[in-house]
Parts: structure tokens; sequence; C-alpha cells
């Protein structure tokens, strides 16, 4: 007989029945192959005695798996694992079910994302210089939970928790169409518009469209690894165009194009990441003629375009494309709250209703409630005096952090104060290893990159993005005491 004595552990605390806590452990015994068809199991007595059950309780155990096909019931002969159960091989070990976590173990499946770290966790209370994010203590957080409120408290509030427009809420795009052509000149119609889970979920789904396997996409040589893993998922080729203070170098590509066939430009004319730089009018008329010519799309990721300190930034590619060559993608997120998770893809009306079609494989739909809270945001004029506020108050700490910067890090970092965006490009001598620099820091307490995120095949600066926007006048001042102390 096998030890039944240590093989079945119960919980006399849980609140699931010891019966049913029983019934699992055989289930458990059978599927590791430790009992196999037409096994029998102990009587009832015997059982109840080695385990200090009810009789009664190891009674409904067995019904149980006898109902459920584990086990039948032979008359005088007593209880047997169903004998027309499959064999199972016995596992190695202790019985409890384990997942294999060895290759060749389990399933088949490909990890394309071999050696990528997991996104950072900023939601812990740690001072950190970031990446350049919102400070979220400056967003109207309540307006914004008052208005959800309302809305799902009014008669037709409840229909928002239906499934709703693929597209995104009627509301907000019609939202969006008037804040795009009062900010940008970008004048579109609803229809030209998608709501997503911020811009990456834009890039993909852009993606997916955009190319197979083998094709060309120019992208810059300093880039935003996220795209870049994205269109190497989907088996494209990235060809690396040189970007400069002017933002990328269109004279270069126009060369490239002469030779190579490319399906799509990606780029980031606005506040280039990571340099922050900004694309020259001259480049950008002349790529949108080479994409006219040429016939390739552009993905045009414009991340940060609220947020301009010192003259009125250049509005973009989208809205001077005449023949619909431009996928233009921005979001709330990154202007709002980076855990609220609102971003908008505008194009073609027949290309949004292809990536609509396919966001609804992964996601059928958004958040229709929160869509709703944040078109009235914008009909009532609160997400316009959320951004001229924050706009403010992020000027100021930029030039503190700025100022700190030159006084203090002179010998160390070379630096371009920003035109716009929430973080400054620094390069770092290249005496300062970074990786051992964010170890140091975070020792000093203080969170920061280690830089790596901004690598890849071509560029290996020894450069930080520090996000200053996330910090107050305090904060920025103690953060970068302790990178200097850190250095």
């Amino acid at each position: 007989m096998l030890p039944y004595k240590s093989l079945i552990q119960l919980n006399r605390d849980s609140s699931v029945s010891l019966y049913v806590q029983l019934c699992n452990s055989f289930i458990n015994l059978i599927t590791n192959g430790t009992l196999q068809p037409t096994d029998v199991l102990p009587s009832t007595r015997v059982l109840s005695e080695l385990i200090g059950l009810n009789r009664n309780t190891v009674k409904l155990a067995y019904e149980e798996l006898i109902s459920q096909g584990w086990a039948e019931s032979i008359e005088r002969k007593g209880v047997f694992v169903f004998s027309k159960l499959p064999v199972v091989s016995k596992n190695k070990g202790n019985a409890s079910t384990e997942i294999s976590n060895k290759p060749g173990e389990s399933f088949i499946w490909t990890n394309p994302f071999l050696g990528r770290k997991g996104s950072d966790n900023f939601q812990h209370s740690v001072l950190t210089i970031d990446d350049g994010f919102p400070d979220v203590r400056l967003t109207p957080i309540d307006l914004l939970m008052r208005e959800y409120r309302s809305i799902s408290k009014k008669f037709y509030g409840k229909s928002f928790l239906k499934y709703g427009y693929p597209k995104g809420s009627e509301h907000l795009r019609n939202a969006l169409s008037s804040y795009l052509a009062n900010t940008r000149g970008l004048t579109v119609n609803p229809e030209n518009l998608l709501i997503t889970k911020g811009s990456q979920m834009g890039i993909y789904l852009s993606t997916q469209l955009l190319l197979k396997p083998s094709d060309h996409i120019a992208v810059g040589v300093s880039n935003y690894r996220s795209a870049d893993e994205i269109f190497k998922y989907v088996g494209a080729n990235l060809l690396r165009i040189p970007v400069d203070h002017s933002g990328m170098d269109i004279d270069f590509l126009e060369e490239v194009l002469k030779h190579t066939l490319i399906k799509a430009v990606y780029i980031i004319p606005h506040h280039h990441f990571p340099t922050t730089v900004t694309m020259s009018m001259e480049r950008r008329l002349k790529l949108m003629k080479l994409a006219k010519e040429y016939r390739f799309a552009i993905i045009e990721d414009d991340y940060d375009f609220d947020f301009h300190y010192n003259n009125k930034p250049y509005i973009p590619l989208a809205s001077i494309d005449h023949n619909s060559n431009v996928i233009y993608i921005g979001s709330i997120t990154k202007t709002f709250a980076p855990a609220l998770r609102i971003g908008f893809m505008v194009a073609d009306p027949a290309f949004v209703d292809a990536a609509s079609s396919l966001r609804q494989l992964i996601d059928k739909q958004g958040d229709s409630l929160l869509e709703e809270a944040f078109s009235s945001l914008f009909d009532n004029g609160e997400m316009e005096r959320h951004f001229r506020k924050s706009l403010k108050i992020y000027r100021q700490r930029r030039d503190l952090f700025c100022e700190i910067l030159q006084t203090n890090f002179n010998d160390v970092i070379t630096f371009k104060i920003p035109e716009g965006g929430l973080a400054v490009w620094s390069v770092f001598d290249e005496a300062i290893h970074l990786p051992d620099l964010s170890q140091i820091a975070a020792k000093n307490g203080l969170k920061m990159s280690d830089g790596s995120f901004y690598n890849n095949e071509v560029f290996i600066p020894n450069g930080l993005r520090l996000g200053f926007a996330s910090l107050n006048e305090k904060e920025i001042e103690h953060s970068l005491e302790l990178l200097r102390k850190s250095i």
C-alpha cells in the first residue's frame, strides 16, 4: 500500500471541504502517475484511520471521484482507479504537480524577448530620476473621477458598460478632433481616429498592418527601443538613418531610397527619443515629398507634443500631409498620467478601420466610461487648464534642473537645454560606467536608469534621459545632490 498518510495532506483550516481536498489529492496522485488505472484504493475504513478522517467524509470523496470519472466501484471488490484512463508515467521527485521551466519538457514555444528586462515599477515611493514622466501629483484625478462617477450614475451611463465602438468613444473622438485642430492644425474627422491604450498600441497596430517579414523600415540611429522591438518582432529589417541636431538626416534617407525598397519610416520629429532634438521644417517637407515619390508610409510618433517651452512647436507632419502617407500617433497618457492608458491613432479612414479590426483580436475595446470621462474634461476645458498649468510648472523645473546640471556637473555631463519634453538628454564622461553608477545611486537612495534602454546595435552612448518633470524643486535639488555624491 502507498504511504497515504504522507501523500495526502489536508488543511483543516481551509474553507474548502475536507472531502473535496481528499478528492483533489487522489486526482493529483492519478495525474502524476503515482496511481495507475485499475489500482485499488484503500477501503474507507482503512483510509479514515490512516489520515484521521471521518469514514463518511472518505465515502463522499470516493463518490465524487466516481462521479467525475476518476474511479469506479466494483461490487464486493472495492474502489479502483478507472480502468479506461490513459497510463501516465510516474513523475520523479515529490508527488505534487510541477510545471517545467526547462525547454523541451513542456509545449514548444518561442521567446523573442530573451535578454530583455521587464519594465521598471515606478509605483514604489522611491526618489527617482525617471525617463521623462509627468508629475501625477498635478493630475486632476479628482475631476476625472467626478466625471466618471457622474456619467455612471446617469440613466444613459449604464449603456457604457456594454460593448461599444471598437474605435473608441465617439464623444472622445469628437473632442480629440477639435483639440487636434485647435492645437496642431490637424483637421480630421472622428472616422480618422482610433482610441488606443497609449501610443505603444498605435505603433504595434500600424506595424502589423504595414510590414511583413524581410520588409525594410527606416528608423533613427538613435531611436525608441520599444518601437525597434515591435519592428523586429514582425520580422522587418531596420535601416538606421543618422540623427543630428536637426533630426533625421533626410538626404541620407534619400540615397538609401534610390537602391532599397522601404515600406515605412518611423520618426519622432518632435522631441526625438532619446536625444530630444526637433526635426527642421526643411527636412519635414523633404520627407513628405519622398513619401509621395517612393510611396512609403510615415509612422509619426508625437508622444509629447503638448510640452514645448521656448516657442510655438512645429506642426506635425500629419498636419501638412495631403496624400494620406502619415499615420499619426499620440498619447494622452504621457501628458496626464502613465497608468491611465489613453492614446490615439490618426490615419486614412480605411487604415483606421483595419487597425480597429486588428485591435479587436487582442482587445475588444477600451474603457468606455474612462474615455467618456476624458471627453468631458476636454469639453469643459479642464484638460486645457491642466496642460497650461503643467507647462508653466515643468518649464520652471526644467530651468532649475539644467541650472544645477550646468553648475555642479559641467565636468562630467554634456547636455543641451531641451526646447520641450520632460527630460534632458545627458551624455556622461566616458570614465563613468552607467550601470555601476545606477547601482551606487540606488544604495544612496536614488533610483535611476543604467542607460541600457537607449542602446542598440549601432548606437551605444554613455548617456541618459534625466527626467525633471516628475520632481518638485526640493526633490530636484536632493536627487541631483545624490547623483553628484554617487558619481
